[in-house]
């Protein structure tokens, strides 16, 4: 029998048939599972969610003394974890290890190129160093990886693959194996190119039928690019050879479809895509980051639509960056994310819509208490004249 409870007579053991409310307003990447973990009721309850569906069949009935079992208190053991910082205070670390990623990502695809074996002790400090600053901040590591020079994007592509991989295992609440695997998988995951020639890899224009034909070949090159190098990581070798293969069967190598794709594989599609269309190519400007989770949104069919829900959950609605148009007429750049409240970012002010003129560099927090102004839309830099804006939520000129 379907049932719907308020949140607060949840117990362990109800199966979760559905979450009454938006999917922005809580915290999972899946609508129907079974309450195994006191954390998740505890979580469900700090939501915006305040009602559930609950299937009977599956799982507990609500009883008399639901309504005061509360979550079991958590036991921590091992070293301190680490805790969320501020934007600011992760931007300086973010910004050296981006350098020292690009180093090590570089010297590893170098090492791949002349088939030589892949350190893969390096490359999991490194996840495990991607994977700290994720877990102090993910938006600032995330941020910065999107700004880099059409020359280095090869590399940096994987760091900020890497990156996102792991900040979305994270959103999901897949298991911390999990999420250091994603990591590993994102970080390898376009080997291949290395087996494309330059010529077509750095084209500044449309690749011809041919040219195209051999860049779809890449996952398969990346394969034996992992056995040639003797990486252990299975999730490296799944992601590596379907990050290209779409939900609805569209994709290559093999037109794999819904759940035949493995669930790393469906997020990689989605990583992948979103730091491509973000970043500057040899042939083709950037896309704004709000932009591209919108177009992306459109692209029916293209992703698993649970797990790129849970995707704009990680980058939020409006990406540090976004530049936006306030209720008040007000143009701001996102600078800050609120993960609880997606359309109520941090904003700080650049000009006024109606005159043109440049505003006090003041920010804004949409979701302060009273605060009653909103975004109504993402706007375009270029329309409005504006020159590097990215410096402005970076800190750092010509970033």
């Amino acid at each position: 029998m379907i049932k719907k409870i308020a949140t607060s007579d949840l117990i362990v053991g109800m199966y979760i048939h559905a979450l009454c409310g938006n999917w922005i307003d809580h915290p999972f990447w899946k609508e129907r599972f079974l309450l195994s973990d006191p954390q998740d009721i505890a979580r469900i309850r700090q939501s915006a969610i305040e009602a559930v569906m609950i299937d009977t069949d599956k799982g507990r009935d609500v009883t008399v003394q639901s309504s005061i079992e509360a979550p079991a208190p958590l036991v921590e053991t091992g070293p301190a974890p680490l805790k969320r910082v501020s934007m600011d205070m992760e931007m300086s670390k973010a910004f050296i290890l981006c350098n020292r990623a690009k180093a090590a990502v570089a010297s590893m695809f170098n090492d791949a190129r002349m088939g030589h074996a892949i350190n893969t002790e390096e490359s999991e400090a490194l996840v495990e160093e991607i994977a700290n600053s994720v877990i102090r901040n993910p938006h600032a590591l995330i941020s910065l990886s999107r700004l880099k020079s059409s020359d280095e994007y090869t590399y940096m592509h994987s760091v900020a693959v890497c990156a996102l991989m792991m900040a979305l295992a994270r959103q999901m609440d897949l298991p911390q194996d999990w999420v250091r695997e994603a990591g590993i998988a994102g970080l390898m995951h376009d080997i291949g190119k290395m087996t494309i020639g330059s010529d077509i890899l750095n084209k500044p224009g449309r690749l011809t039928d041919p040219e195209f034909a051999a860049m779809r070949l890449h996952p398969e090159g990346g394969v034996r690019i992992l056995q040639q190098g003797g990486v252990q990581h299975a999730s490296a070798y799944d992601v590596c050879l379907h990050h290209h293969e779409k939900f609805d069967g569209s994709g290559y190598p093999f037109g794999l479809q819904g759940e035949q794709i493995s669930v790393l594989s469906r997020m990689a599609a989605i990583c992948d895509v979103y730091d491509a269309i973000t970043s500057e190519r040899p042939y083709k400007k950037a896309w704004g980051p709000a932009h591209s989770i919108r177009e992306m949104a459109s692209w029916g069919g293209h992703f698993d639509e649970h797990v790129f829900q849970a995707f704009v959950r990680t980058v939020g609605i409006y990406p540090i960056g976004a530049l936006v148009r306030l209720q008040s007429q007000r143009i701001g750049v996102v600078v800050d994310q609120d993960d609880k409240s997606l359309l109520k970012p941090k904003v700080m002010m650049l000009l006024s819509a109606r005159t043109k003129m440049p505003l006090e560099r003041k920010v804004v927090d949409l979701s302060r208490f009273g605060e009653e102004d909103k975004i109504i839309r993402i706007e375009s830099a270029k329309d409005w004249n504006l020159g590097d804006i990215d410096a402005l939520w970076t800190g750092r000129p010509g970033s």
